[in-house]
């Protein structure tokens, strides 16, 4: 993993749409796969997004579509950027977005990561794109990474616009907040139930928002973390693509 993280930080310093993957889009040609910045609302927020269109691109034909839903912690330029791209590059026109509360997209308080949300966020991109010239709203697909996949198959349950749904490395949001990672909180549940509670009613109450997680780990926190998958998260999430102030949790 290291070798692809050092390439994203090298990309990102150099890629006019600040994407952060190899060989990434440097400009729009005429004739190949485009990338085109986008925004619109959901519930009021506004949301940023990137379309990536087909080489050979015709706004007057009809192309299949998909969706992508990023990783907790995620944005746009990253990991979801680049299935976009490779998915535009096999005829398919291709949206994935910021979610509420992240990247550019607007909405405070800042950097949360609330499971209706991101919901709601891939139902937003699908009122967008199925709008978008050139879509067949017919072969609509949805594809989920890491936490967007656990939110892009709640999404689908809903939404029958969604003709195909796929994961990758798929995350279940729910369950790990729940029973911990692996499992390994079960004996706490109640004692966080009641962490929960007493942050919401302080939240309420107009006091400090309390947040789980950390939204801009040091470097000695990062290297402090047990768990390969949530330090190495946070490595390529938070520190080496620049995108510092994106909570994973």
């Amino acid at each position: 993993m290291t070798a692809s993280i050092i390439s994203s930080a090298q990309t990102k310093s150099k890629n006019p749409f600040d994407l952060v993957y190899g060989k990434a889009i440097t400009e729009n040609v005429s004739g190949k796969v485009n990338i085109h910045p986008v925004a619109y609302k959901v519930n009021g927020i506004d949301i940023a997004a990137n379309v990536y269109t087909p080489a050979d691109y015709d706004p007057a034909k009809k192309y299949p579509t998909v969706v992508l839903a990023h990783p907790n912690g995620g944005v746009k330029e990253q990991t979801t950027g680049l299935y976009a791209q490779r998915l535009a590059e096999s005829g398919y026109i291709t949206i994935t977005a910021d979610a509420a509360y992240q990247g550019a997209s607007g909405g405070q308080p800042r950097h949360i990561d609330k499971p209706a949300n991101r919901i709601e966020d891939i139902h937003g991109m699908a009122d967008f794109i199925t709008r978008y010239p050139g879509v067949d709203a017919n072969h609509l697909g949805v594809l989920g990474i890491c936490g967007g996949g656990g939110y892009t198959l709640k999404a689908a349950q809903g939404d029958k616009r969604f003709k195909a749904v796929a994961t990758l490395s798929m995350f279940n949001s729910g369950e790990v907040r729940r029973n911990g990672f692996q499992n390994s909180q079960l004996t706490t549940i109640q004692e966080r139930l009641k962490q929960a509670t007493d942050a919401r009613a302080q939240e309420a109450s107009g006091a400090e928002v309390i947040y789980a997680g950390i939204a801009n780990p040091t470097d000695e926190e990062i290297a402090s973390i047990p768990t390969d998958l949530y330090r190495e998260g946070y490595l390529y999430f938070c520190q080496h693509t620049s995108w510092r102030g994106y909570s994973l949790f």
